[in-house]
């Protein structure tokens, strides 16, 4: 009887052990390069039919036409005789979309006539007329009323006073790739907005003769709402006396050195400041 302990048992697999290791290897990269492939199909068909879920998927070229008709919107909320002046296109450079990539942001401003202590009011009537996808509403600000809204497409509308007769309505698109950047509005033919400028000019002894910067916006049922504006106008001091005619001695707004008044369908400012006179003539949307 032999002594020799058997302590091992021999591998049924036999010498083809490693195989069964080598086939799970080949399967499993076949798995990871087919899921692989899957979700490059699947982002690219995201990119290509969903709507862009974050901010930085819109380019500022891509949010300059919501932007513009946000203004148009506005200012057909305001109303043609509480919209005292459309601002033109503002573009801000240096910010930053990611770690590595530069951005820009584009806004717009819409100034409103809001006579002092009417402020909340004036904000809450433009809330209810802004449409229902922008959930507009009007809460507490730090310095007053505030209005906030969703123009669509990450484009975001403020409002708040100034303390001097007027609340100033913002359209911001937030920082974004650059593109494009914003196009140039197409030349539009000035309307009496140029002739109630160059009127006001001449009453303030200002020369009228320069092209006026006209700024525009398309209104929601057609045609646009236009603003003739005068460069700053370095020179002596003008008086709002001087305007008072034009007026017909009752001003929408008097409160030095901004006044305000209507002349046919036209809204005309005045900010006479000290050592710059600036001049803006606007007319509004259809209601």
């Amino acid at each position: 009887m032999s002594g020799a302990v058997q302590t091992g048992r021999a591998s049924s697999a036999g010498p083809g052990a490693p195989a069964p290791a080598r086939s799970r290897r080949r399967w499993l990269l076949v798995a990871t390069v087919a899921w692989a492939v899957l979700l490059a199909v699947l982002t690219w068909t995201s990119v290509r039919d969903d709507p862009p879920t974050v901010r930085e998927q819109r380019s500022l070229d891509q949010a300059a036409p919501v932007v513009d008709r946000a203004v148009g919107e506005l200012a057909r909320a305001v109303g043609a005789a509480g919209l005292l002046e459309l601002g033109p296109a503002r573009i801000a450079t240096g910010c930053r979309v990611t770690p590595l990539e530069d951005g820009a942001r584009l806004r717009r401003e819409v100034g409103v006539l809001a006579p002092t202590g009417d402020e909340q009011a004036v904000l809450a009537g433009i809330a209810e007329r802004l449409p229902a996808s922008w959930r507009a509403g009007v809460g507490p600000g730090v310095d007053g009323p505030e209005l906030r809204a969703d123009a669509g497409e990450f484009v975001a509308v403020e409002g708040r006073p100034t303390v001097d007769g007027r609340v100033r309505l913002v359209v911001d698109t937030g920082c974004r790739p650059v593109g494009a950047g914003y196009p140039p509005a197409p030349p539009a033919a000035a309307g009496p907005e140029a002739a109630a400028l160059t009127a006001a000019l001449r009453a303030l002894g200002r020369p009228g003769d320069a092209a006026p910067e006209l700024v525009t916006a398309p209104c929601p049922g057609g045609g646009l709402a236009r603003t003739a504006r005068s460069a700053n106008d370095a020179g002596p001091a003008a008086s709002t006396a001087a305007l008072a005619p034009l007026a017909g001695n009752a001003p929408l707004l008097e409160q030095p050195p901004v006044y305000a008044y209507r002349a046919g369908g036209v809204t005309v400012l005045a900010e006479l400041g000290p050592d710059a006179t600036r001049l803006a003539a606007t007319v509004g949307c259809p209601e």
